[in-house]
């Protein structure tokens, strides 16, 4: 049993799970309940019906996040899913994982960097119709159930969700630390007007002559199956070498990492997979891993030949501009290309929205570390947005790498 007990309130066996703990809280004129348990099957119902509006993040679908579970093997006692309701019904849900850093105890998301931002499942209409004060008690509320840890530490938590401006604004305390960004639009036509001006679509068109020049190019849509796997190895073989030149651990190279996504595209895979695929004389160049939830495809991995020859013609900028000249007019009406700036993300993407990384101590343990990492994030953003400073980060990032000494864990980390 989980012990959630806090002064003044009764623990009570909830209605959907045996290892499961409920407790009533009537505070700042809310009649909440919050519900905790280690299995994901007792929250299947609750989170489907929270994630049918629509999800901010890969890292926010049933299906996704089971299968992550189940292939890395994760002990029941260390993942936890945190509903809290009102009246009865659900308005939040977040799904955790313990785990141990450096001797700290923490609870955070499942996956990590390449799902871009993570975020609880929400009824927007109800949280959105509290106010900060009992927003604040909401949350509160929740994370007083958890225990066996020295802090919860939620990375990438965007600040607006769901329509709603600060939402999770009084969870915890939250450090601003990257920018999300994502292309929004109705049509191919509307994207194309939009962010390609004239000249960018000339430039467009000689990248994609030298690819022509090389040998034939097709493009072509994977979808979980036999065909699947082997443009899934290909892709992390791209990916490898890139992080090699990079001088950064492969975060997909450990065998349970590399399991979750082989089983995501596999026949009798749930979790909806699909891969953009540029080939040239047959030969696989470029992929682009992605998830598909409604409208929303999100855009996890992405690769393209390092081999000097192909490079010339730009194999991974004219993947992507199939991509986009494909996605809107099939009924996607947002491509999330994840955290982080980079070229491809300033001439496509027209809505960016700011992610932070919120903090909640539960021990005194957890207090000086939410400090110290705190202090730690702020100097890395500042690194990261000063081109300079990132030089140096980088070029010392790879001489430690390729020394042999501990490296800084890449961007594209699993966890």
């Amino acid at each position: 049993m989980v012990d959630a007990a806090i002064a003044g309130e009764t623990l009570t066996r909830a209605s959907f799970g045996p290892g499961t703990v409920r407790r009533e809280v009537a505070a700042d004129g809310l009649p909440l309940s919050v519900s905790v348990t280690h299995s994901i099957a007792d929250v299947e119902a609750i989170w489907r019906s929270l994630a049918a509006t629509g999800i901010e993040s890969a890292g926010q679908s049933y299906d996704f996040i089971k299968l992550w579970v189940e292939a890395r093997q994760i002990a029941a006692e260390d993942h936890l899913y945190v509903v809290g309701s009102l009246e009865g019904q659900p308005v939040a849900l977040l799904p955790l994982y313990r785990r141990k850093r450096l001797g700290v105890r923490l609870y955070s998301w499942f996956p990590g960097a390449p799902v871009g931002c993570h975020a609880p499942l929400m009824d927007a209409g109800r949280l959105g119709a509290f106010s900060s004060s009992q927003r604040r008690t909401f949350w509160q509320s929740l994370m007083g159930a958890l225990e066996g840890a020295d802090l919860v530490y939620l990375k990438a938590v965007p600040t607006a969700a769901s329509g709603i401006e600060g939402a999770f604004a009084e969870l915890g305390v939250p450090i601003p630390v990257e920018t999300l960004y994502r292309s929004a639009f109705s049509s191919w036509e509307e994207c194309n007007t939009t962010q390609r001006s004239k000249s960018r679509r000339k430039h467009g068109r000689h990248q994609g002559e030298k690819l022509d020049a090389l040998g034939a190019v097709s493009f072509e849509v994977v979808t979980p199956g036999e065909g699947a796997r082997p443009v899934l190895d290909a892709m992390f073989r791209q990916r490898a070498k890139r992080f090699e030149v990079m001088g950064v651990p492969d975060p997909f190279a450990p065998c349970d990492v590399a399991r979750f996504y082989n089983e995501s595209v596999a026949a009798d895979s749930k979790v909806d997979v699909k891969l953009h695929v540029m080939r040239l004389n047959g030969e696989i160049v470029a992929v682009r891993y992605n998830i598909v939830h409604g409208d929303r495809l999100f855009c996890l991995i992405s690769s393209m030949s390092d081999d000097p020859g192909i490079q010339v013609g730009s194999p991974g900028k004219q993947c992507l501009l199939r991509v986009m000249q494909s996605v809107f007019d099939e009924g996607y009406r947002v491509f999330d290309m994840g955290a982080g700036f980079t070229d491809e993300k300033r001439h496509w993407c027209n809505v960016q929205i700011e992610l932070s990384n919120h903090y909640l101590p539960l021990t005194l343990k957890g207090r000086a570390i939410v400090q110290a990492h705190g202090l730690w994030q702020a100097a890395r953003a500042r690194i990261k947005a000063n081109k300079t400073l990132l030089k140096l980060a980088k070029s010392l990032r790879g001489r430690l790498h390729h020394s042999g000494k501990p490296a800084a864990v890449a961007e594209d980390s699993a966890d």
